[in-house]
């Protein structure tokens, strides 16, 4: 299937589909000797698996990971790393109606036209729970990155619905479902969800996520920018309808005056354009918004037809998140890693024995982040 593999030298390629028995991912060009073991991917898969609070899907999978191949005597050696997490909690029957209808916002109908067959449990390849290879690979990259470049990654959501979630305290985001870093707000934040659900709705949701300690140089000109591939990472993920990269959509109130961010001795003084310029990384943290549709499936009635083309209505009665945003955090921490592993490895090969003239100013490293 064309589409399913990411990266240039650092390629992912992804497999599986909701309701297999199994998904994963083959992990090309990941350097040798990196020491890998499960648990260094566990860690974030457990961060976005589902059923791990009463706001979201309750399907019980405990996306084990298993590593087939790649690492020997806990060392990667160079060759594919195959990761493989088996499917368990699988209820096909909730999606029986779906196999001559198509739920509205959803890709049944455009996966049907496409392919003439579809494979309807859970969504089958569109499904959303084809993000947990990705977090996977995301991992391996993680770890190598920090430990070869010293970037760390980090994301919260940053909007629900309506709800705009001020940025209070980094410390917070780990210690609530929602991977909001504000404690106040929560209560607030439970009796949205707690509504939606009764009413059989569901939202959207906006997630904010930087790379810290960026090395300067990644990117290139042109069509492989920097921003370019991060904007290609992120719009691949389920349900995400827009990117912003720094200031964003901001960037069309701003004057140039503000806009432009001025260099100093001493670092940036300010980061609108988010960590890139001109497709190259300026050592900033990296500043990547995305905007997430409400979650397609839901039990509210809608018009739609079936595949002789006969109107009929749709409700969905499978198990499924109020607001897919929810859990999107470590997903869009793991594409970011993703794209950012990939151009440090362009970047090693091409101009690892560039040495600049001078000694390149320090990198703005903001107490709090941007917005």
């Amino acid at each position: 299937m064309p589409g399913s593999t990411f990266g240039e030298l650092f390629r992912v390629t992804n497999f599986g589909e909701s309701h297999g028995p199994a998904i994963g991912c083959v992990i090309d060009g990941c350097p040798p000797g990196l020491a890998l073991a499960e648990a260094d991917i566990q860690f974030e898969l457990d961060r976005r698996r589902p059923g791990t609070s009463r706001h979201v899907t309750q399907r019980n999978e405990a996306d084990a990971v298993e590593i087939l191949s790649g690492v020997f005597e806990g060392l990667t050696t160079g060759t594919p790393i195959c990761l493989l997490i088996r499917n368990t909690d699988q209820r096909s029957k909730d999606y029986g109606n779906l196999l001559d209808t198509f739920r509205p916002g959803h890709a049944d109908y455009t996966y049907w036209r496409k392919y003439g067959h579809r494979d309807p449990r859970g969504g089958g390849r569109s499904s959303a729970r084809l993000t947990a290879p990705m977090v996977a690979a995301g991992a391996v990259a993680r770890k190598w990155l920090l430990e070869h470049r010293g970037t760390r990654f980090i994301g919260w959501m940053s909007a629900v619905g309506e709800i705009e979630i001020p940025f209070v305290d980094e410390a917070e985001i780990p210690n609530n479902p929602f991977f909001a870093p504000n404690a106040a707000i929560l209560e607030r934040l439970e009796a949205h969800m707690d509504a939606l659900r009764k009413d059989g709705d569901s939202c959207g949701a906006r997630i904010t996520v930087q790379a810290r300690g960026m090395p300067i140089g990644l990117g290139e000109p042109l069509f492989d920018k920097l921003d370019a591939d991060i904007a290609h990472a992120m719009m691949g993920i389920n349900a995400v309808k827009g990117v912003e990269i720094g200031s964003g959509f901001g960037v069309v109130a701003q004057r140039g005056s503000v806009h432009g961010d001025e260099l100093t001795p001493q670092g940036f003084a300010s980061n609108h354009a988010g960590g890139v310029l001109g497709g190259i990384s300026s050592g900033q943290d990296l500043v990547v918004s995305i905007a997430i549709k409400p979650t397609s499936s839901i039990r509210t009635p809608k018009a739609s037809i079936d595949r002789a083309g006969t109107p009929t209505v749709v409700q969905t009665f499978g198990r499924h998140d109020p607001c897919v945003g929810l859990r999107a955090t470590p997903i869009a921490e793991a594409m970011l890693a993703l794209v950012v592993m990939d151009h440090a490895l362009r970047q090693r090969a091409q101009c690892g024995d560039v040495v600049v003239g001078q000694p390149p100013i320090a990198a703005q490293r903001p107490d709090t982040p941007a917005p």
